[in-house]
């Protein structure tokens, strides 16, 4: 089993050009690809067709495990989906940035853009997400569910009372003292079926005291990942939705899985939204 970098994470995510079918499903080649796929891309360059390949083609071709040009015939027998959704393939840091109408009867500032007859807003920095040296650090979106002991009822896990959440969408969201809050993720995830996910909580959240707690991805999983911040502080702590709180690390074993969660129907496979427990 090895740990994989960034390199491996954006092949998963961005559309390639030469693909590999692997147990039904397209997986783009490693970059830079090995000696043997070195060759066979080189005979695809050398042998192209005036016209796509036929079914009948491709299937050969898939059976005998060679390498094929992506084109639109392939994809629509064998669709490549990104592992992450959207992606960022680099690590973002600020956001802004954009044109501003400037004020009537206001003469040019120094920062006025000349060119395009407007400002340029300032950057603002932000808690960094996207492609890291080796993982992908994740972002919170705009849906939460804040716990609440207003009830009074005892935290079953086999029989969760839904009661127990305040639901609230914004830009932040506060979590009470010594209390937790449920969010989701912006990134809809597809886990191969030979790789395995750690996820760990951003040390900006860690040294403020909230925790993020997120659960292996196991393979061939898909869905929106759901977010436990926990605020083991005695003050309110604040959530900040679109910015990263988390850093997905990926494991590749060295064989795939017998049985993957979805072949035994795991019960949140598929989740979107924010999803609380289930029996």
């Amino acid at each position: 089993m090895s740990i994989k970098s960034d390199r491996w994470i954006r092949q998963q995510c961005l559309e390639p050009k030469y693909v590999r079918i692997v147990n039904g499903v397209a997986r783009g080649l490693p970059v830079p690809p090995s000696f043997e796929d070195s060759l066979a891309i080189q005979h695809c360059e050398r042998n192209k067709l005036d016209r796509p390949l036929s079914p009948a083609e491709v299937e050969m071709i898939v059976n005998r495990g060679m390498v094929l040009r992506y084109d639109d015939n392939v994809q629509s027998m064998y669709p490549w989906l990104p592992m992450i959704e959207p992606f960022a393939p680099m690590q973002i840091r600020e956001k802004g940035g954009g044109l501003i109408d400037p004020p009537a009867d206001e003469p040019p500032r120094e920062e006025f853009d000349f060119e395009m007859r407007s400002y340029r807003a300032p950057l603002e920095k932000i808690i960094s997400y996207g492609t890291s040296s080796y993982g992908y650090d994740i972002r919170c979106s705009r849906e939460f569910k804040v716990f609440t002991n207003i009830n009074s009822t005892i935290v079953d896990p086999k029989n969760f009372d839904e009661k127990s959440f305040v639901d609230m969408e914004g830009d932040y969201c506060i979590i009470p003292p010594n209390s937790f809050a449920l969010a989701r993720t912006m990134e809809y995830f597809r886990i191969p079926r030979d790789v395995l996910t750690i996820c760990l909580g951003k040390s900006t959240y860690a040294r403020c005291g909230i925790v993020v707690n997120v659960t292996p991805f196991e393979p061939e999983w898909e869905g929106h990942v759901t977010l436990e911040f926990s605020n083991t502080t005695p003050l309110p702590a604040k959530i900040y939705a679109g910015e990263g709180c988390a850093q997905v690390l990926f494991f590749q074993g060295d064989e795939p899985c017998e049985v993957s969660y979805k072949d035994r129907g795991g019960k949140y496979q598929g989740q979107t939204g924010v999803v609380t427990p289930r029996t």
